[in-house]
């Protein structure tokens, strides 16, 4: 009996490496953070990435140093557990499970065995309001331990990390939320609260966003939403408390953080600018500009020697004490919106879609990082508020990733929209596209769709437009693509309808084109109108062809919430249901179709063969909101499941972008499993395939066999019982699914036996050596009679002669045996 397979949502490449603080060791040598489900661990001075920390099975919020342990981290997530790894070595030590969502966490070298969490209040699953709580960590030697020792330090706290900050030697901690501040002593075990007016007559906002306290003295330094910065002095007594106020940001200020000793006060905003404040004189400052992008984080290095900020575009740069940026960690950049949709570079298998202003970008899902940008609006970006600027819209490659299109837009006010059609040629000399031809206005309205024929006999572009047409594009020359261009080939158009989608069938034979209310379909090959389908009441809003079993099959959907499928070899409607689906993905491995619906407020998910009358897998309330871009991505090593329920990841993983620009995925618990098996495998494993130990290692390893060879001939032939099959069966099988001991007895205790096969050979070997020598002396001696009389008189030495081997004997009969006819032939001559 198979086991029932869970399908679960992950965060699982392209996460979000700004969701919270990063962390930077006490050596300097690596920098942490929370990476979706996972803490990702990553090399300060190559950026690369190391390993990650997996084992939480929701949201990571919260990564910080184990003050006990320089080799120690802590992590917690809204699955309820604080974890406790070694980072290093990618180890889990320990697990405590809390029992609430968690938000945020905080330690103190004071408070040993206690970390701070902020968690709900009351009824969690639907509170707004969140505690801060200090959790005493039971010590045990179980991996998994229940913490349910809570016990409340701040009630009404922002979950909002940079809210809260331990103070001088952990004696207080300063919390922020709203128009309020709020210092708890835990010696006195009491609070004072300060509270701003909520704005003045100039318009300024006094809502605190962000708190630190000074390392060495009393001394609190807020951030407020009007770019101000106050430092909060005498702050033991509600009376005569005190602030002085730094302004620099126009912006609101998004993080502060003191250095270790205390000397300066880094901060950041929307400006893309560090701040250095130094402490003893405040009206002096340090800049560290044109770091690419707001500022929501700053961490600086326990020994203040390196700097790390978070920016809004998901990256993290690692700064030399504000002097230099030394590293660039680049996560999935996620703008505002994604207007090219997700796509698959079908040669690097990385995902493709809006990066910076301007650009492409091609991240590796698999490796988790971004492989490069590609800039295709080619003009300066000009970070101004209400300023028109080049957007890429559309993009789209061709079966084999030879070329990628894209669309181009801009719109002034009071002018015509200005549209650039872009083919890029793809370089093998420098691995990335090259602009080939630029096509100025190919429509006189927005582009709807576009996409390139799969057909490998010809290289063509479809787009579609407002305008009321659709254009085949056609490449000139097909010898020499590097001189070659580009070319509108066919211009097509319905009874004066607009366009709002296509799609090419799997082999190119068709291409099936939305008019509003009426699909037409198309033959490339001729440009003829083949048929025309029909379907209930509403704009056609999405297309798209079944694929290898299903192919017949042409699926659409409506904006009077249908989702239709047409079967081509009888040109009829085959089946329909009211769904108001938001997207239709295929997947291009198999016939199965991901059908996204948007239903009070969340969106559900089918997936379906269009033969089948009853979904492969569905969810309801995946998400919130309506998901329009998903994606198949194929998988680098396909899965066995045999779950009828979760076959249809075996050989795509199927990625989404929820409203929140979360990228999610589906895994399955037999994934998961081989994850962690690898994971584990790799930490334990001797012969690691390092680019050392290719060079050194191997040869290294051969001279050793070589040497216990020598110094023992029997090494070779004894086979130690670890090598043994038994033994590789018993160890690395999973217990629940071993058979009895007593079946696998009998195996093993042969496998300790030395086998005794080798031995025999060799022996029967010598045997058969020892008898056909002896046949050879015997038929050497009958051939030749002399030398037997010979040797019967006696020793060799009586004679003078020196005594010969056996070996030299052998080898004079084999002489004294052989024709000599042909000398004497000649002697005659």
């Amino acid at each position: 009996m198979v086991e029932h397979a869970e399908i679960r949502m992950v965060h699982r490449g392209g996460s979000k490496i700004n969701f919270r603080d990063p962390v930077i060791t006490n050596d300097s040598r690596f920098l942490l953070c929370a990476a979706g489900e996972s803490v990702n661990v990553y090399s300060t001075s190559t950026e690369e990435y190391v390993h990650d920390l997996q084992g939480h099975t929701d949201l990571v919020t919260g990564v910080v140093l184990n003050p006990s342990n320089h080799l120690q981290v802590y992590s917690c997530s809204a699955d309820g557990t604080v974890r406790l790894w070694d980072f290093t070595d990618g180890i889990l030590i320990k697990t405590f499970i809390i029992g609430y969502p968690i938000y945020s966490i905080y330690v103190s070298e004071k408070h040993g065995g206690v970390v701070f969490v902020v968690v709900p209040m009351a009824n969690y699953k639907s509170s707004e309001l969140f505690q801060l709580v200090a959790v005493n960590l039971p010590r045990s030697g179980d991996q998994e331990v229940e913490a349910r020792e809570l016990s409340a330090v701040l009630c009404d706290v922002s979950p909002h990390p940079g809210a809260a900050s331990f103070g001088r030697e952990g004696e207080y901690i300063a919390a922020v939320k709203g128009l309020q501040l709020e210092v708890f002593f835990f010696k006195k075990q009491k609070s004072y609260r300060f509270s701003l007016k909520s704005g003045t007559k100039k318009g300024a906002k006094n809502a605190f966003t962000c708190v630190s306290c000074h390392p060495k003295e009393d001394c609190v330094a807020t951030g407020h939403a009007d770019g101000k910065i106050r430092m909060w002095r005498n702050f033991n007594q509600k009376k005569e408390y005190t602030y002085s106020t730094l302004h620099w940001h126009h912006g609101a200020v998004n993080t502060l953080c003191f250095t270790p000793e205390g000397t300066n006060l880094l901060s950041g905003g929307i400006e893309s600018v560090l701040v250095q404040w130094h402490y003893t004189q405040e009206n002096q400052r340090d800049f560290l500009p044109r770091l690419g992008a707001a500022i929501t984080h700053i961490a600086v290095s326990p020994d203040g020697s390196l700097f790390c900020t978070s920016h809004s575009d998901n990256k993290i740069t690692i700064i030399q004490s504000c002097v230099k940026v030394s590293a660039i960690i680049q996560g999935l950049v996620k703008g505002d919106g994604v207007w090219t949709n997700l796509i698959i570079d079908p040669r690097s298998k990385a995902l493709v879609l809006n990066g910076k202003p301007g650009h492409l970008q091609f991240y590796s899902l698999h490796r988790d990082k971004q492989l490069y940008n590609l800039d295709i609006v080619q003009q300066e970006y000009i970070h101004e508020e209400g300023l028109d600027q080049f957007e890429v819209v559309k993009a789209a490659f061709d079966a084999r990733g030879d070329w990628l299109a894209t669309v181009e837009e801009r719109r002034k006010k009071g002018a015509e929209l200005e549209i650039n059609l872009k083919l890029w040629a793809y370089d093998k000399l420098t691995q990335s596209f090259v602009l080939n031809t630029t096509v100025t206005a190919p429509h006189e309205d927005r582009i709807t769709a576009m996409y390139f024929s799969p057909s490998p006999e010809t290289t063509m572009l479809v787009t579609t437009s407002l305008d009321g047409h659709f254009k085949a594009w056609l490449l000139a020359d097909h010898s020499d693509t590097k001189e070659g261009f580009w070319a509108c080939d066919f211009v097509g158009g319905y009874h004066l309808l607009k366009p709002g989608c296509c799609s090419f069938s799997a082999d190119g034979s068709l291409l099936a084109v939305g008019f509003q209310e009426v699909v037409t379909v198309w033959s490339p090959a001729s440009w003829e109108l083949l048929t025309t389908l029909s379907q209930p009441p509403g704009a056609i809003r999405d297309l798209c062809f079944g694929r290898l079993s299903c192919s017949k099959y042409l699926l659409g959907t409506s904006t009077k919430n249908q989702l239709c499928c047409w079967n081509l070899l009888t040109c009829s409607l085959e089946w329909s249901t009211p769904m108001d689906v938001s997207l239709l993905q295929t997947d291009p491995l198999s016939e199965n179709i991901a059908a996204f619906c948007s239903q009070s407020g969340s969106s559900d998910l089918f997936v379906f063969k269009p033969s089948e009358p009853r979904p492969l897998y569905s969810q309801k309330a995946l998400c919130t909101g309506k998901v329009q871009h998903a994606v198949f991505a194929p998988r680098d090593q396909m899965l066995e499941s045999c779950e009828e329920r979760t076959q249809w990841l075996n050989r795509s993983q199927l990625y989404f972008f929820t409203q929140h620009m979360d990228l999610l995925t589906f895994s399955t618990k037999t994934e998961e499993d081989r994850l962690l098996a690898s994971s584990k495998q790799l930490m334990c494993c001797r012969d690691a395939v390092t680019p050392f130990y290719l060079l050194l290692g191997k040869h290294r390893r051969q001279q050793l066999e070589k040497q216990e060879a020598l110094t023992n001939p029997m090494a070779e032939r004894t086979q130690l019982p670890q090598g043994s099959i038994a033994i590789k069966e018993l160890l690395h099988t999973p217990a629940h699914v071993l058979p009895s001991a007593s079946f696998l007895c009998t195996m093993f205790v042969r496998s300790l036996l030395i086998s005794s096969s080798s031995a025999g050979e060799e022996k029967e070997h010598e045997e058969e050596e020892m008898e056909r020598e002896k046949e050879e002396e015997d038929s050497e001696g009958e051939a030749d009679p002399r030398l037997g009389e010979s040797a019967a008189c006696g020793p060799p030495e009586e004679f003078g002669a020196p005594a010969l081997t056996k070996a030299q004997e052998r080898e004079l009969r084999k002489v004294k045996t052989f024709d000599h006819s042909w000398l004497s032939s000649l002697l005659d001559c």
